[in-house]
C-alpha cells in the first residue's frame, strides 16, 4: 500500500473516530420538563427537600433559611445551607473561571435556572430528613469560617436538637491543600429508646446537554463505582429510563464534566446502596444510602463520609479511593493512556512547561515507533519497485483472478516482500496516537496552562490559528516528499492534494495542546522520512 494512501487512511480513521465520539455525546438528552419519580416531591427549591426513601421517616418541622454559612480555605470557597446542611455553592479558589479574569471557577451553585448542589442527611425511622415534611434546620456558632494560616484543618459543626431531646451534630472538616471534605454526623441519644438512622449523600444537578464538539467530545453526567464495577458512567438519559439501585460494599457516586468532578465517597467497609433518580423540574440525582445504624439509649454514634469537589486530579482522587481516579476517562485504551500520562507528567516536572512536555513526549513516542516507521516505508518502497512486474502479470493473466492471485503470491515470495508491511506498522501506531489524544484531552493540568508567546492556554484553540496553519503546511511538505504512486487514480490523487487543507480546517478548533502534538509529530515524521529515504536510496529503492 502506497504512503499517500496510508495518510488518507489515517485521516479517515481519525475523523471517523472523532465523529463516533461526537455521536455518542449527542445521545445525551436535552433538559427535561418537570416529571415526578418515586422519591421526589414538589417541594420548595429553597428547602432542598428531595430525600431518598428509607424504611420510615420521622421528620422535623423546619423553616427555610437564606443565611448561608460561608467557609473559605486555600482551595475552596463553600456555602452551606443550614436547612439540611447542604453544600449549595463551591468555588475552586486556585482555578479561574476564565484565564484573564480573577473570578474563581464555580462548580456547585444554585440559581434561578440552574442547580448543582451536594445534599446529605439522615433518613430512616429516627431520621431528621424527609421528602414529605422537610429537612432539619441546623444552627451554627458562626456564619463565616476561614482556614487560618497556621491551621491544617478546619472543623465546622452544625447542631440540631430534636423534639425528643436527641442532639444531632453535622460536622464538616476541611483540609489545607485538599478538595475533599469530611462530612459526618455525631448523634447523642439522650432518650431511653434505641434510635435507628441511615445516612445518605446525593448530588443534584439540572440536566444539561454536554457542551462538546467533534474535536472535544467531553462527557457531562453521572458515574459510579461498586465492589464489582470499578467504574461506569450513568448518563442523564439512563437515569431517566431507570433508577439505579445498586447495593455494594463501599463504592462512590459522582457527577462528571470536563476537567472537574464532584463525588460522594461513603465508608469503604459499610454496606451502601448507590442510587439515582430524576426529581421534579428535570433534576438528576445520584448518590448513596449508607448502612442502617442502631443507636443504644444513652450512647453516641458517629457516621462518616467524604465529599470531593474539584479538578480531576488523579493523584488526589486515588488517595481517596483506589478507583476514583477512573473518572479521568481514557476510554478503551486506558491501559496505554495511563503510562503515557505518567510520562507526560514526568517531563513536565523536569521542564515546568506543559507545552514543552508535549513536545518531549511526542519525540519519545515517535522515537520508539521509528523501527515500525522505517519498516513501513521500506515495505512501501519495495512495493513501488514491483509495480512494473505486477503490471506485466495483469497483462498476462487478464481477468483470471485465481491465476493472477497465485502469480502475485509467488512474486511476493520471490522478492521477499510482505504486501501488508506498509499497513501493519501504521495500524500498530494508531492506538498509541489515539491514547495520547485522550491524555491531552482529559488532563486538567492543561487547562489555562501557558506554552510560549501567544499561547496562553493549551486547552483552547490557538487564538491566531498559527499552530493549525503550521500543521497544515507540515502535512503539505510530507505529501510532497513522498513519491506519487504510478497506479493512483486521478480521483484519489485529488483527495490526497486536499488532505492538508481539510485537516487544517479541522484543526482550527482543536485545543492548542493537541495541535502542538500533531504539528510536532509531523515535523518528526518529516525528519524521519528524510533519514529513511536516504537509506533506501543507498539500497537502490525509491
Amino acid at each position: 500500500m502506497e504512503s499517500q494512501r496510508n495518510i488518507l487512511l489515517i485521516g479517515l480513521l481519525v475523523v471517523s473516530f472523532l465523529l463516533w465520539q461526537q455521536w455518542q455525546a449527542d445521545k445525551a438528552p436535552q433538559p427535561l420538563a418537570a416529571q415526578s419519580t418515586q422519591v421526589a416531591s414538589p417541594t420548595s427549591n429553597t428547602l432542598n427537600t428531595d430525600v431518598p426513601e428509607a424504611d420510615a421517616g420521622v421528620p422535623a418541622v423546619v423553616s427555610a433559611s437564606t443565611d448561608l454559612i460561608t467557609v473559605k480555605t486555600d482551595q475552596l470557597d463553600v456555602k452551606i445551607n443550614p436547612v439540611g446542611g447542604d453544600i449549595v455553592y463551591a468555588a475552586l479558589v486556585a482555578h479561574k473561571m476564565e484565564l484573564d479574569k480573577d473570578q474563581p471557577f464555580v462548580l456547585l451553585e444554585q440559581t434561578k435556572d440552574f442547580t448543582y448542589i451536594a445534599q446529605s442527611g439522615l433518613i430512616g425511622r429516627d431520621g431528621i430528613d424527609s421528602s414529605a415534611k422537610g429537612r432539619a434546620h441546623f444552627s451554627a456558632q458562626n456564619t463565616e469560617y476561614q482556614l487560618a494560616a497556621d491551621q491544617d484543618s478546619l472543623e465546622v459543626p452544625l447542631t440540631y436538637v430534636a423534639a425528643n431531646g436527641v442532639t444531632y451534630t453535622k460536622v464538616f472538616v476541611f483540609h489545607r491543600g485538599k478538595f475533599n471534605v469530611d462530612v459526618g454526623y455525631k448523634i447523642n441519644n439522650t432518650t431511653d429508646s434505641q434510635l435507628q438512622v441511615q445516612m445518605y449523600g446525593q448530588i443534584k444537578q439540572t440536566i444539561q446537554k454536554s457542551k462538546s464538539s467533534m474535536m472535544m467530545p467531553t462527557y457531562r453526567g453521572g458515574a459510579f463505582s461498586t465492589a464489582d464495577i470499578r467504574y461506569e458512567k450513568y448518563k442523564f438519559d439512563d437515569m431517566a429510563d431507570k433508577n439505579l439501585n445498586q447495593p455494594t460494599l463501599g463504592g462512590w457516586a459522582a457527577m462528571l464534566q470536563h476537567y472537574f468532578v464532584s463525588a460522594w465517597i461513603p465508608q469503604a467497609n459499610d454496606k451502601n446502596t448507590i442510587f439515582t433518580s430524576i426529581s421534579a423540574g428535570g433534576l438528576a440525582n445520584i448518590g448513596f444510602r449508607g448502612s442502617v445504624y442502631d443507636i443504644a439509649p444513652g450512647s453516641t454514634q458517629e457516621i462518616d463520609s467524604q465529599f470531593y469537589v474539584g479538578p480531576k486530579d488523579q493523584k488526589a482522587l486515588s488517595a481517596i479511593s483506589e478507583s476514583l481516579n477512573l473518572v479521568v476517562d481514557y476510554g478503551f485504551l486506558w491501559w496505554l493512556a495511563v503510562p503515557i500520562y505518567k510520562l507526560l507528567t514526568f517531563f513536565q516536572s523536569l521542564v515546568s512547561n506543559w507545552g514543552v512536555a508535549i513536545i518531549l513526549i511526542t519525540l519519545t513516542v515517535r522515537g520508539m515507533l521509528f523501527p515500525l516507521t522505517k519498516a513501513q516505508y521500506t515495505s512501501m518502497a519495495k512495493m513501488r519497485n514491483l509495480q512494473p512486474k505486477i503490471a506485466d502479470l495483469k497483462e498476462r493473466f487478464g481477468d483470471d483472478k485465481q491465476k493472477m492471485g497465485q502469480a502475485m503470491m509467488e512474486l511476493y515470495k520471490k522478492e521477499k516482500v510482505n504486501p501488508m508491511g506498509g499497513c501493519l506498522p501504521m495500524l500498530l501506531q494508531m492506538p498509541i496516537f489515539i491514547a495520547l489524544y485522550w491524555v491531552l484531552l482529559e488532563s486538567f493540568e492543561l487547562r489555562h496552562a501557558p506554552f510560549i508567546l501567544w499561547i496562553h492556554d493549551l486547552s483552547v484553540q490557538d487564538p491566531y490559528y498559527i499552530l493549525p496553519l503550521l500543521m497544515g503546511l507540515s502535512m503539505f511538505v510530507m505529501q510532497k516528499m513522498q513519491p506519487m504512486a504510478p497506479t493512483m487514480d486521478p480521483m484519489q490523487a485529488k483527495m490526497m492534494q486536499w488532505m492538508p487543507v481539510l485537516f487544517t480546517v479541522f484543526f482550527l478548533w482543536f485545543p492548542a495542546g493537541l495541535v502542538l502534538y500533531w504539528l510536532m509529530g509531523n515535523l518528526v515524521a518529516i525528519t524521519q522520512q528524510k533519514i529513511i529515504y536516504a537509506g533506501l536510496a543507498k539500497k537502490g529503492l525509491k
